[in-house]
């Protein structure tokens, strides 16, 4: 008989904290019950919003830390700029890569690749029909294709 006395009281205990966590005010046992199902649900939905506004955060610096690419169209060829904050092992030669892939010719180069990176390039022998916005999305495609490959 006395462990059912303590029993109820523990239960009556829990219940009271129960209704203080959910800051309910309802004072039967089912309406404690139904406003901490509600407050749960709630806190799960505060979670959901807040893993959303981390994943964009994340996506956010990841976009910021990609380099900063520029294409100047020359007299017979392009100047390039490349520069990030975070280098990654074959990011020059993806790039390179890109060059040669477009047909365009390494007339004269500069590059640091430490702990940052930075290249600048004139690039020669273009083809006609060739701008800067296509060499630009070449190298951008060859940036974000090296760091993929070196996420995983």
């Amino acid at each position: 008989m006395v462990s059912r006395e303590h029993k109820r009281a523990a239960l009556h205990e829990k219940l009271q904290l129960l209704r203080a966590v959910t800051h309910s005010h309802a004072l039967n046992k089912t309406s404690i019950l139904r406003d901490a199902s509600k407050y749960i649900e709630e806190l799960k939905k505060k979670v959901d919003k807040l893993n959303q506004e981390i994943a964009c955060t994340q996506s956010s610096i990841r976009d910021k830390a990609l380099p900063d690419v520029t294409v100047e169209t020359l007299q017979r060829g392009f100047l390039i700029n490349v520069s990030s904050v975070k280098s990654y092992p074959g990011l020059l030669v993806s790039v390179l890569e890109a060059f040669d892939q477009l047909g365009l010719s390494v007339v004269q180069a500069r590059a640091a690749c430490t702990d940052t990176f930075h290249l600048e390039v004139v690039g020669g022998d273009v083809i006609e029909a060739m701008d800067a916005h296509v060499v630009k999305q070449a190298v951008l495609h060859a940036i974000k294709a090296c760091s993929r490959s070196n996420e995983k």
